[in-house]
């Protein structure tokens, strides 16, 4: 291609894009100057009414790490289902075609597709707001016509696979498949703005069996390693959003020495995830325990023995263990909360639940042996049975009944870590009550006073041999100035069951602290505080 291999610097930000002028800067960099958008309220109101319905977004996150599959040819193949894209922040800018078609992406390494509004999108309101392809204009289009789809929990973008040339800063990579999507449902894609996704996931959960754009690079020996870092700058008050350098790593971007870790299952850039702590104190993670109970709290989701993590540049927020998000709102007073089931289950079956606990039951037959949950033989699944919080309504019948489940199973858990502290009885459920009135909201967020920042905890993951701390400037996100300004909580539930999980996905609060090296030659991931 009578190209020299560079290191290719692409620019992200977090707003509107602006035209950005490439220029070659003296270290090899070829740099893209873009822009970068705030948290906005009119998208925080538009995400709110596409994920109204709680079970339809853990579905789509549920989707995304492993827990169905339709598309692959084999049972562990996961398909890509969306993150809630409304809150991400940043973005750059891709060619496709020649000459160039200009669009807006999201450099997503939890996905590993490509792909784009297509000028056949005739009945999707979203395609008349942004950039569409128009294959009749590109010398370098290649029909393919092979359908496709990927589902996400509030619908699937649909289209089919093309082929043509993308560029990527000044880099050209030649026939890359991609997806023309033809229809784009919800609001998320209407609102967004983004044109599309760029996936830098492995070739293992790509849609299809596409090649990934990033496998392109490689093969066409388009870059010098086998490497690409995400530096995305938090200070709002700076244009540059940040900037992703393929090929190679930029000192001026971190300070120390990175903390590598292995990748353990390819498709994600997941990893083994050690403690998260609140303050300085576990959250129960590590807590010397028999082997019974250790394995009862793998299996309810509460990371005993450790969690898998994620490095995902397409997701805003950490997203955990309702068990441990539960405890860290407890800490810094989230509010915004749903807990009657919670509630309920300490105030029926409390006492009981210690007496249990006290008496050595295996604490995973507990909540079966009061009735709210079926032992299957390894832990309690939901019996289904009706109950009514409030009397006559007969919306709480059912539905209340199946989370009365694992609101009995987190309680087990909170009541297990507080004997272990030696707690008394009056204290331990005076403290589950407090967890209970911070159990995560349906929308998965939770408020926090903005005053308050200054007397919350710092909260830490434990990668490798060291701890990552983040304050709380950095974990609470702002929507908004001034008086109407709200103040959202940077963590968000996530209960990914066996064997996927549990799992953390570490989004663009941990990335934006830590500068992230994904080392696709070595299969490990890399993090050290961002400069």
């Amino acid at each position: 291609m009578g190209m020299s291999m560079n290191v290719v610097v692409l620019s992200l930000f977090v707003s509107s894009l602006l035209l950005s002028v490439v220029t070659a800067s003296d270290d090899g960099l070829v740099r893209i100057g873009l822009k970068k958008k705030k948290f906005d309220l009119n998208n925080r109101l538009a995400s709110r009414l596409e994920s109204e319905d709680r079970q339809a977004l853990i579905a789509s996150m549920q989707e995304k790490y492993g827990l169905h599959n339709n598309l692959g040819d084999h049972e562990d193949t996961d398909i890509v289902a969306l993150k809630n894209y409304m809150d991400a922040q940043y973005y750059g800018e891709i060619g496709v075609g020649t000459p160039p078609q200009k669009f807006t992406v999201i450099f997503d390494t939890g996905s590993s597709n490509l792909w784009v509004p297509s000028s056949k999108c005739y009945f999707s309101v979203a395609c008349y707001f942004h950039s569409k392809y128009k294959a009749s204009e590109s010398k370098t289009y290649k029909k393919n016509g092979k359908p496709a789809s990927i589902q996400y929990g509030t619908g699937a973008i649909s289209g089919f696979f093309s082929y043509d040339n993308v560029q990527v800063g000044n880099l050209i990579v030649e026939d890359q498949e991609f997806i023309e999507t033809t229809k784009e449902p919800g609001l998320i894609f209407l609102a967004a703005k983004f044109d599309g996704i760029l996936g830098l996931g492995f070739k293992e959960i790509s849609v299809g069996k596409a090649v990934p754009v990033w496998y392109n690079m490689l093969k066409q020996g388009l870059i010098k390693e086998p490497v690409f870092s995400f530096w995305l700058n938090r200070n709002v008050g700076e244009e540059v959003g940040g900037e992703i350098v393929f090929g190679g790593v930029d000192p001026d971007h971190y300070k120390g020495k990175h903390t590598y870790v292995p990748v353990t299952q390819k498709g994600y850039w997941q990893f083994d995830m050690g403690d998260v702590l609140i303050g300085d104190k576990p959250t129960g993670m590590f807590l010397p325990m028999p082997s019974g109970i250790k394995e009862y709290m793998k299996l309810i989701r509460f990371c005993a023995g450790g969690c898998a993590a994620i490095a995902d540049s397409g997701t805003s927020l950490l997203a955990g263990p309702t068990t441990v998000v539960t405890m860290i709102n407890h800490a810094i007073g989230a509010t915004g909360v749903v807990s009657q089931e919670c509630k309920a289950v300490v105030q029926q079956y409390g006492q009981t639940i210690i007496d249990l606990l006290l008496a050595e039951t295996q604490p995973q037959k507990i909540c079966s042996q009061i009735g709210l949950c079926t032992f299957d033989g390894a832990h309690g699944v939901s019996t289904g049975i009706e109950s009514v919080v409030e009397e006559g309504n007969s919306k709480s019948s059912g539905v209340q009944g199946n989370a009365m489940c694992p609101a009995c199973e987190m309680a087990v858990v909170w009541m297990q870590n507080q004997l272990k502290q030696n707690q008394t009885q009056d204290v331990i459920l005076n403290y589950i009550n407090q967890l209970c009135d911070r159990m995560p909201s349906p929308m998965g967020e939770s408020a926090v006073e903005c005053g308050s920042l200054s007397s919350m905890p710092t909260v830490s993951f434990t990668i490798g041999d060291k701890v990552f701390d983040l304050s709380p400037e950095e974990y609470i996100l702002k929507v908004g100035e001034g008086p109407q300004a709200q103040c959202i909580s940077g963590f968000t539930a996530l209960d990914v069951p066996p064997p996927r999980g549990p799992l953390w996905i570490l989004g663009d609060v941990f990335m934006g602290r830590y500068h992230t090296v994904f080392d696709f030659g070595k299969e490990r991931v890399g993090f050290a505080e961002a400069a």
